[in-house]
């Protein structure tokens, strides 16, 4: 990819609507890192955002902190939940805490141990389980996917029937890939049209069928009609088709 702005889902750091009171924001590109060494693959954010019906806003996989931005989300309603949703995004929280100190940072399982030994600078506030706490219960539903290291919190929201994944499926579009990572895409099976269950979750959710099993009946049974990634292009329409196809094996 000559042009890495050319793999962006622009605009970037623009508000973006759904559904009433939901929209995604698409971020700047972040890299893969491992071991401390980073990795020349660019891979896409994104942020959701809801407005909760007393003007609260819950970001979910908060991308970059930007100034402009957020100025233009209170706009919308006040932001007050950070959400991660596993032990990979959860980043940037930080930097939106600075800004919003009366914000309520929410942390995954195993999100604080991760940041600390990485040396993110983080203050989680509340915990997040499989049942959600009462300060969105009632709009927003949420269970756990497992999947090893990479298991996390799916979210539903009820009136835009919405679900809300970080990365349980990723829908890559090839052509905002360059090589070798495009070539590696097509071997996962994770690109668009079709898009897959992220590989390093497969694994794990056959050895957690139990689980696995009790996590997608929950989710079918929501009947969601979209679904947004935060990597690759989102899912607009047929949600509770495409689910099926990827995760009918576990019933």
């Amino acid at each position: 990819m000559a042009d890495a702005a050319s793999g962006l889902y622009e605009p970037v750091n623009q508000y973006k609507p759904v559904a009433q009171d939901i929209g995604i924001v698409d971020g700047p590109f972040e890299y893969l890192t491992i071991a401390g060494v980073r990795l020349p693959l660019p891979f896409t954010t994104r942020m959701t955002v809801v407005r909760l019906s007393n003007g609260d806003l819950f970001l979910h996989s908060p991308i970059a902190f930007d100034a402009a931005l957020a100025e233009r989300l209170q706009a919308i309603g006040t932001v007050r939940h950070l959400v991660s949703p596993n032990q990979f995004h959860y980043a940037h929280i930080g930097e939106w805490s600075q800004a919003f100190p009366d914000a309520v940072a929410w942390a995954s399982p195993h999100a604080r141990e991760r940041a600390r030994s990485r040396g993110i600078d983080v203050r989680f506030d509340r915990d997040l389980g499989a049942e959600p706490p009462e300060e969105w219960r009632g709009e927003i539903d949420q269970t756990t996917v497992p999947g090893g290291i990479f298991g996390e919190i799916v979210f539903f929201h009820e009136d835009s029937k919405t679900l809300i994944l970080a990365d349980t499926i990723i829908n890559l579009e090839l052509d905002k890939m360059r090589q070798p990572w495009r070539f590696a895409a097509r071997l996962t099976g994770m690109y668009h049209p079709r898009g897959q269950i992220f590989f390093g979750m497969r694994l794990p959710l056959l050895l957690q069928k139990r689980k696995t099993r009790a996590a997608v009946q929950k989710i079918l049974a929501w009947q969601p009609e979209r679904i947004i990634l935060s990597h690759g292009r989102w899912i607009e329409a047929n949600g509770s088709a495409t689910l099926r196809r990827l995760l009918g094996w576990a019933l």
